[in-house]
């Protein structure tokens, strides 16, 4: 799944939902290539009812394929601790290894975060639109190395319910490591800054 370009990521719906589903497709298909599936603990789940969400600790599993079950087939993981100011949100190998991780801004016009490889040294670095939903990956002079943007998912879906769709597009040939850095800095936009409930 990581040597793709082209991810399009669609959140599940649902009434009343604590945890949040993501199905990873490709985007001329529509075939599910992977699940992301959020994990909160029990304590996490009540608190959601009273604190908001962006504030509480969380874990998303990324799998590959599409059944979520079989975990011999997670990718990666990304988990963010108690936020108050400023997100760190962990990157996890399928062995259980921080492979880098995240830090958002604490001061910024649309979001943005720096994305940190294992050794702790600044890989890319994401820019957000103050204007709503685009981002941009960049490296540290400046070159864009992809880009996450909003989908439109119909009336119905923006309007009754807050799931998102999104595509996070790589620039160049991915390598396996970068694509799993950037792939869970595209995911974690969601998380970090957009999903509210």
């Amino acid at each position: 799944m990581l040597n793709r370009k082209i991810f399009f990521i669609r959140e599940r719906v649902g009434l009343i939902k604590l945890a949040d589903t993501y199905d990873i497709l490709d985007p001329e298909t529509q075939e599910t290539i992977g699940i992301a599936q959020e994990k909160p603990s029990v304590l996490v789940h009540i608190l959601r009812l009273l604190v908001s969400k962006q504030m509480l600790p969380t874990k998303i599993f990324v799998y590959e394929g599409a059944n979520a079950e079989d975990a011999t087939k997670m990718i990666f993981s990304i988990q963010r601790g108690i936020t108050l100011l400023r997100a760190k949100v962990n990157i996890v190998d399928g062995n259980g290894r921080v492979v880098g991780w995240l830090q958002s801004k604490l001061f910024s016009l649309g979001g943005a975060f720096r994305i940190f490889d294992v050794s702790g040294q600044e890989v890319a670095f994401v820019k957000g639109d103050w204007k709503g939903w685009s981002f941009r990956l960049l490296d540290k002079a400046g070159n864009q190395l992809g880009s996450v943007t909003k989908k439109w998912g119909g009336i119905g879906r923006e309007l009754l319910t807050s799931a998102d769709s999104y595509v996070i597009a790589l620039d160049h040939e991915p390598v396996p490591a970068t694509a799993l850095l950037l792939l869970a800095a595209g995911l974690a936009v969601d998380t970090v800054y957009k999903e509210k409930r």
